[in-house]
């Protein structure tokens, strides 16, 4: 089957970015992002908007996708889709819009879990980029998660740490708002902490049992502390903003290299993969390259635009699958709370 080239088209919509995708065996030949900027004055997603602009997006975005491979829809051997987990309305518009197209030109219909589709963008054919040999652990970090997983093979994934709370995207943009700079702040926050000094302030780590994470302590103790020196000197922030960015960003970094120490430890495995949208922070991708020196580690990270939500990473989970024949039925449903 594999010899044979297999042309996949890969749809994205769990959260607030539309994306369709063409992969030609474990190539991208195009990926195609909508995203909407109507969240920003919200500073936050607004689930009911999304799934609106998801509907005015999909059609444009997955013929733009078509369009910029240069095929033809007929060439298509399958259709791969997010079935979870992400905002239930945004799925829904990507699911429904999936299942018919399959239906109309009569090619499987494969459903995509988000999570695994983070960790298997590494495997995306890109020149450049290595990919991880078995077993590894893949860390996905990004707005609404933070997870550490041991990867045995392409469909055998298991939890073996994640937040409790907050995502570690959450705590950096919750960070941005009590400092009063926009949503989403973690770029920013990433961009001042390079001008600022990382041990201006210090923040209490929390303390959580195993490979488990809590964030949204330190955001309570990083509000209280801002609220206090506010107090005391009303123009703290303006005057400070750089280095408390720094402090910030050096104890978010600090908690997940330490998870990262104990998972290599308790599992013996040293090949890191990383993921998700937090993976494009600086401060996080250099910490991680000390890590290789410091603990042995071996860390892989993908090509910046397969990091953030899109569809090459769906389509190339569609691909190993259709390598397997395991397709979807027309019966499937999408799934908010969908796990690994």
């Amino acid at each position: 089957m594999s010899s044979q080239n297999i042309y996949i088209l890969a749809i994205e919509s769990s959260c607030d970015d539309t994306a369709a995708s063409i992969l030609l065996n474990g190539k991208v030949l195009s990926n195609v992002v909508a995203s909407q900027k109507i969240h920003e004055e919200y500073g936050g997603v607004v689930p009911e908007l999304a799934s609106r602009a998801h509907q005015q997006n999909i059609v444009p975005v997955v013929h733009q996708a078509i369009e910029k491979a240069e095929i033809t829809k007929e060439m298509l051997h399958a259709i791969a889709f997010t079935r979870g987990p992400g905002l239930m309305g945004s799925l829904l518009v990507g699911t429904s819009f999936a299942k018919s197209l399959a239906f109309g030109l009569d090619i499987p219909l494969i459903d995509v879990n988000h999570m695994q589709a983070h960790i298997l963008a590494h495997f995306i054919d890109e020149e450049g980029f290595s990919k991880p040999p078995f077993p590894f652990l893949g860390m996905t970090i990004s707005g609404g998660h933070t997870q550490i997983v041991k990867v045995s093979n392409y469909f055998e994934m298991e939890v073996i740490g994640e937040t409790i709370d907050d995502a570690v995207g959450e705590a950096f943009d919750k960070s941005g708002k009590i400092l009063g700079l926009g949503y989403p702040a973690g770029p920013e926050i990433d961009r001042r902490a390079k001008l600022g000094n990382p041990k201006a302030f210090a923040f209490t780590k929390p303390r959580v049992a195993g490979l488990n994470f809590s964030f949204s302590g330190l955001k309570t103790a990083i509000l209280y502390f801002i609220q206090k020196q506010v107090k005391i000197n009303p123009s703290f922030i303006e005057e400070n903003l750089n280095d408390i960015c720094a402090s910030i960003q050096y104890t978010i970094i600090g908690i997940l290299i330490d998870k990262l120490k104990l998972a290599t430890k308790e599992t013996g495995i040293n090949h890191i993969a990383i993921g998700g949208g937090v993976s494009a922070n600086s401060g996080i991708r250099e910490a991680l390259k000390n890590g290789e020196q410091k603990f042995g580690w071996t860390t892989y990270v993908p090509k910046f635009e397969f990091t953030t939500d899109n569809a090459a990473m769906i389509g190339i989970v569609g691909y190993l699958k259709y390598l397997e024949g395991d397709f979807t039925a027309q019966d499937v449903t999408a799934s908010s709370r969908l796990k690994i």
